[in-house]
């Protein structure tokens, strides 16, 4: 067990909608981030292969738009299943740097029919194997033209030398019942991945940490319209119509005090990283500890459902 752990920042561009070039960024960067003895890596919501900017600047919501289709149809081919082994190299390279990594992608479950996309923050641990996919649970308002609801079954924490791990993903961190329900499990690292802006993670970031108690590690992605690769459909209409900066990163670290250990940093690519320590936990839950001596189990309580959902139950 250990006190401190280092914790690595991967704020970064995807190269945007092409999954096999961002698969491989993303092993450059935990190659990086070995170098810097980093324990825990984190990247943004839906790093691979993107967000989806394009429903914020274009009429997204119009219906049978040729536009549209071709451009939701091209994220689907670029999204990541995880049953044919798109992870496999990111295992690997975790396993063998022994790195627990959370990695924000646009997954495409075949256990959903396989034509459908989820905003999914995989966790990954240190021996290589992927210990939690959550799915989440509501995407927010135009991202619902784009991303399936999720489920519960990703609200799982995870231990990592001392201490406990858990994420999820955007505007879910404004939820209080999901809160609540990594707080129960011993939460004392949460982790929250964005898209990418100051404008989210300055505020909720040191809300949560003195909530919680917990450190709280918020991790936004960086893309600018010249980034908008010309193989992609309808290019030269996106960067006609996207403003300069889609995502400005902001990511951050606050402590279990609500103070900042690292502010957030917009508008610069690259990999950050801080240090925590468990003892700090350990003394800020000494006056508040919201699932522990601090709640009423017997006046309030949450259920949680934690299946994985489907259209289909088989009985052979």
């Amino acid at each position: 067990m250990n006190d401190s752990i280092h914790i690595g920042l991967a704020q970064y561009a995807p190269i945007w909608l092409d999954k096999k070039a961002t698969l491989d960024k993303v092993l450059r960067i935990i190659d990086e981030a070995h170098q810097q003895d980093v324990q825990l890596l984190v990247f943004g919501e839906g790093f691979v292969p993107g967000y989806p900017h394009w429903l914020s600047f274009l009429h997204a919501s119009k219906f049978e738009d040729s536009t549209m289709k071709a451009l939701h149809a091209h994220y689907i081919s670029e999204a990541v299943c995880i049953e044919d082994g798109d992870l496999e190299g990111i295992c690997r390279k975790a396993k063998e740097y022994t790195m627990s990594i959370y990695l924000g992608i646009i997954e495409k479950p075949k256990d959903r029919g396989g034509h459908s996309v989820y905003c999914s923050l995989v966790y990954i641990d240190q021996g290589g194997s992927i210990k939690s996919v959550h799915r989440k649970l509501q995407p927010t308002y135009e991202e619902r033209l784009a991303w399936s609801h999720g489920d519960g079954n990703g609200l799982v924490t995870h231990p990592l030398e001392g201490f406990v791990v858990g994420g999820l993903n955007c505007w879910e961190n404004w939820m209080p019942l999901p809160r609540a329900a990594m707080y129960a499990q011993g939460e004392n690292i949460h982790v929250a991945v964005w898209p990418g802006s100051v404008r989210n993670t300055e505020d909720i970031t040191p809300y949560i940490a003195k909530e919680s108690r917990s450190y709280v590690v918020s991790v936004s992605s960086i893309m600018t319209k010249d980034r908008i690769p010309d193989s992609l459909p309808f290019a030269e209409l996106l960067r006609n119509a996207a403003p300069e900066i889609m995502a400005d990163g902001g990511s951050c670290i606050c402590g279990p005090d609500g103070k900042w250990i690292i502010t957030p940093k917009p508008n610069q690519e690259g990999l950050i990283v801080g240090k925590v320590e468990l003892s700090k936990v350990l003394e800020e839950r000494q006056n508040f500890d919201p699932a522990g001596h601090y709640s009423r189990p017997d006046v309030t309580k949450l259920i949680v459902n934690r299946k994985r959902q489907s259209t289909v139950q088989y009985e052979e």
